[in-house]
């Protein structure tokens, strides 16, 4: 029972780094990435829908993202879209393709996206935490009601630290590159 309920645990902690890592990943950095469009969406036939389904998006050199959408009257609500997004990007739109180019990042923005970063990383972390108390209070109502034994309680006690400090240290591996990646431009 406490090898389903640390399973469970496991699995609900691999998902938050994944999504840590995919929140990360949206954040601009000095180079081209794709990846900061992941959240704009524009109407389509009354639906919002997500840019990379409307149009091909592509990095033909490391400062400029250039967006083409397969239906051109969308050009301008891409524009907007981009604009109205608050990423600090100026689109320029030739007609037919919405050129983006990604300006350098000043000290002081780093400095901004980085304090972000060490937010975001204690959020989830504070999450991780949230988690590793909803299976320890699961473990002791296990015990409690007899069905597990005291042992088995303290041995999923080890095991729900591990697995909290290897998801944690995962968490900050990956909040210290993001760092280094932003402060090293």
């Amino acid at each position: 029972m406490v090898k389903e309920e640390l399973k469970e645990l496991e699995q609900k902690m691999k998902v938050s780094v994944e999504h840590f890592r995919k929140d990360l990943s949206k954040l601009r950095t000095g180079r081209a990435n794709i990846g900061i469009f992941e959240d704009i969406k524009v109407e389509y036939y009354g639906t919002l829908t997500p840019v990379n389904q409307v149009a091909t998006l592509a990095v033909p050199d490391p400062t400029l993202i250039s967006i083409q959408p397969w239906d051109t009257s969308l050009l301008e609500t891409i524009d907007k879209a981009v604009r109205a997004a608050d990423l600090g990007l100026n689109p320029i739109n030739d007609g037919k393709i919405l050129k983006i180019p990604i300006p350098p990042l000043d000290e002081e923005r780093r400095q901004e996206i980085a304090k972000h970063i060490r937010k975001l990383m204690e959020d989830e972390k504070t999450a991780l935490r949230i988690m590793r108390r909803e299976a320890k209070e699961m473990i002791e109502l296990l015990e409690k009601e007899k069905e597990i034994s005291e042992d088995d309680k303290f041995w999923g006690y080890d095991k729900l630290q591990e697995i909290t400090d290897q998801n944690t240290n995962k968490i900050e591996e990956i909040s210290a590159t993001k760092e280094k990646e932003i402060l090293e431009l």
